[in-house]
């Protein structure tokens, strides 16, 4: 899990915690996980079910498509476990029935409308100049979308500085 410092002033990105699916040599993405847009999935998307859950924005790449994070795992085939008892995709088409039959609720399935992504070398580059603070992440966490400030909440467990930094104001003027 990735979060941002606190005065990284970029509107996809100020205050931030991102799930990190894949980091590799060809690079990186991951799905913003606070910020959230108040729109149905049905006016995102045609032929879908009514849906209670909270749709956030992942990011600024590829915001012209749906993506989905689930607890299902092989129930939803071709998904791709990102950390243990969270997986990525798979048959979106199952995923869809399963939603008409009622048999899912939002704390299975997480949507996100467009991904953030780094190209090679670059999310090292921006951890290494402190742009972004590594966490460990966990199911229970990443699939909570009820969880009031979210990055402050992470922050504030990252021991000392991540108290300190938790607790700064947004305007370091106000200080």
């Amino acid at each position: 899990m990735l979060l941002s410092e606190p005065f990284l002033n970029d509107p996809y990105f100020k205050r931030t915690v991102v799930l990190l699916c894949e980091h590799n040599e060809e690079g990186s993405f991951g799905f913003v996980l606070n910020n959230y847009i108040d729109v149905e999935l049905n006016q995102i998307m045609e032929n879908m079910p009514a849906y209670e859950g909270k749709i956030s924005i992942g990011g600024p790449v590829r915001n012209s498509n749906l993506y989905y994070i689930h607890t299902l795992g092989n129930l939803i085939e071709d998904s791709i476990e990102i950390l243990p008892g969270v997986y990525m995709g798979g048959n979106f088409e199952t995923l869809r029935k399963l939603m008409f039959n009622g048999k899912i609720t939002p704390e299975q399935v997480r949507f996100f409308v467009g991904y953030s992504g780094w190209s090679p070398q670059q999310l090292k580059n921006e951890i290494d100049t402190q742009s972004w603070f590594v966490a460990d992440v966990n199911q229970e966490t990443v699939m909570n979308t009820s969880i009031p400030d979210l990055w402050k909440v992470i922050m504030l467990k990252m021991g000392r500085k991540g108290q300190m930094i938790a607790n700064m104001p947004e305007d370091p003027s106000l200080n």
